[in-house]
């Protein structure tokens, strides 16, 4: 059985084309990208203990050989920050995998509520990795109150994407929103809650989620482009605050441009100043 580190390497290895690092073509290969013998040189580790690893069969690596790891990968800073993410639920959490069922919490802090009344006629919203979309301002929800978002007492971004054909229709990166939606899961609130959560949505999400979730596409940052039920193209920047003990995020959306601030104001006068929160 595989583990989510392992899966993270050979996925980064498999993506890897030798001739990038400088290593000489070998001919035909069996599998796609860096051979394990070429990274474990790169590494300098033996085969046969980066196989471990991958397979899942050694699930603490030390510190220098992680770091060997990414080196060898030429991993991004944020693929190394993912790279360590992983070493740490790998060794220290995967038992969690077991406990069953586990939703996360739904509660909002007061004092993040009152920051985002203050927000207000920002486009803000309060969130967590799995998607849930806990609380926001009326301005938020008057902007995307006809892409179907809404349509449900409890609504979820990542259900959204997935299982709601209008999602692909409002975001012309489909797949890239895809992406980050599940590499989001892998952080956070906890092992049990990606366990519980994964397991309902794949059921319902089908192929295009499932075969995201092993693979570990790491977002880059880039403009949020929507097109919006109304006709209009709307390009966002998004700020986030992570709410690090409350396992949620703060999510503030700018316009890009200036045809987008002037879009998003006429949307948004559907919004009376207030606060909409679910929880």
């Amino acid at each position: 059985m595989g583990t989510p580190l392992g899966d993270f390497i050979r996925a980064k290895r498999d993506s890897i084309q030798p001739e990038s690092l400088g290593l000489p073509d070998r001919g035909r290969r069996r599998s796609p990208g860096l051979r394990r013998i070429d990274l474990a040189a790169r590494a300098g580790i033996s085969v046969e203990y980066l196989t471990r690893i991958e397979q899942g069969r050694d699930r603490n690596p030390s510190i220098a050989v992680v770091h060997a790891l990414a080196d060898a990968l030429s991993l991004d800073a944020a693929e190394r920050d993912h790279l360590r993410h992983l070493t740490k639920i790998t060794g220290g959490e995967c038992s969690a995998l077991g406990r069953g069922p586990q939703p996360p919490g739904r509660d909002v802090r007061p004092s993040v509520l009152e920051t985002l009344r203050l927000l207000e006629p920002g486009l803000a919203l309060v969130t967590n990795r799995l998607g849930d979309v806990l609380a926001r301002t009326d301005a938020f929800e008057a902007v995307l109150a006809d892409t179907g978002l809404f349509d449900t007492d409890r609504p979820n971004l990542t259900r959204y994407v997935f299982t709601d054909p209008r999602a692909r229709a409002l975001f012309p990166d489909w797949d890239d929103i895809a992406d980050e939606r599940v590499f989001g899961l892998w952080h956070g609130p906890a092992v049990e809650n990606f366990a519980w959560f994964t397991a309902e949505l794949a059921a319902v999400a089908g192929p295009d989620f499932t075969r995201r979730v092993n693979r570990h596409a790491v977002p880059r940052d880039q403009v949020l482009r929507l097109d919006h039920p109304t006709g209009c193209r709307l390009r966002l920047h998004r700020e986030t605050l992570e709410l690090a003990s409350d396992g949620q995020q703060l999510v503030v959306h700018l316009a890009a441009d200036a045809e987008t601030a002037e879009a998003v104001d006429r949307l948004r006068r559907r919004a009376h100043g207030g606060l909409s929160a679910v929880s």
